[in-house]
């Protein structure tokens, strides 16, 4: 049944101009504000721990205003899952950073774009999928129908998808030899510390994965940020890339992963609204510390 109802709401998003798509996930966003629920607790948590400058009114206003941009990443997917490749590049209306971006995807040394959870980051890696070859590590999501249409749309635009597995990772490293890039969200949280490090976001202590560093560092890929920050009144995106300090490819784990997370942090502050707010990034402590959440 819930799966149905995904399908139904993906289907109603996607025959709607995206100004309608983005105003109905707005009001679906205020509901998740006004309505005690998860979502809206850990947005306040997270914000409370990244920005006690803030004063409570600010923070509370960022908290609402990230919850209506949340909704609108649900009800943007169906546009952006039911365009063809010119209809996805016409969604960019400005793009910034993007000569240096393409002039290392032509030096054929390959590239690791981190698309950190702002904005429209689906269409972010579509982009990116759109301007040359691209690797990407998929695991199919509890709910299968989604699944299906995410793997659809990425296999659509070019991107060759790789099993989140050890085999996922030497399939990450062949196509950086063979010249080509690779997708990697650089602040997801890893499913054991095994492979990961803490390190300070936005003055907290973050688990952070080492992989992205330890590719860069094994194979000399430079690496680049990106951004599709959501345009106001349905006017489209835009897409922001950000090349990244040779700090993330440090051999010292700490530092390269400081590094990983000052350019997601710098990303955020692009618009602040727009980071995915409702998803527990500190919910793995280092030994000692309570949880948060």
């Amino acid at each position: 049944m819930k799966a149905l109802l995904v399908k139904l709401l993906f289907r109603i998003f996607s025959l709607l101009p995206l100004r309608a798509a983005h105003a109905l996930g707005a009001g679906i966003g205020t509901l998740f504000w006004l309505i005690p629920n998860r979502r809206r607790r850990t947005a306040e948590t997270n914000l409370r721990l990244c920005f006690p400058e803030m004063s409570d009114a600010e923070r509370a206003a960022l908290a609402r205003e990230s919850l209506r941009e949340y909704a609108k990443g649900f009800a943007e997917l169906g546009a952006l899952w039911t365009r063809d490749a010119d209809g996805l590049r016409r969604l960019i209306s400005e793009v910034r950073g993007g000569e240096a971006m393409r002039n290392a995807m032509a030096a054929g040394k390959g590239v690791i774009f981190a698309g950190p959870h702002i904005g429209a980051w689906e269409l972010a890696g579509l982009y990116v999928s759109l301007l040359g070859p691209m690797n990407t590590m998929f695991r199919t999501p509890p709910m299968a129908e989604l699944g299906n249409a995410m793997r659809r749309v990425r296999e659509r635009t070019g991107a060759r998808l790789v099993p989140a597995d050890a085999s996922g990772v030497r399939a990450l490293m062949k196509g950086l030899a063979r010249g080509e890039s690779i997708a990697i969200l650089p602040d997801q949280v890893p499913g054991d510390m095994t492979g990961a490090v803490f390190a300070p976001f936005f003055g907290q202590p973050a688990a952070t994965m080492v992989l992205l560093s330890r590719l860069a560092a094994k194979t000399g890929a430079p690496v680049f940020y990106g951004v599709a920050e959501r345009l106001a009144r349905g006017k489209g995106y835009r897409m922001h890339f950000l090349p990244a300090p040779p700090e993330v490819a440090s051999e010292d784990t700490v530092i390269a992963a400081t590094a990983v997370n000052a350019m997601v942090e710098k990303c955020v502050r692009l618009a602040p609204a727009q980071y995915q707010w409702v998803y527990k990034r500190f919910r793995v402590r280092p030994p000692g510390e309570a949880q948060v959440y």
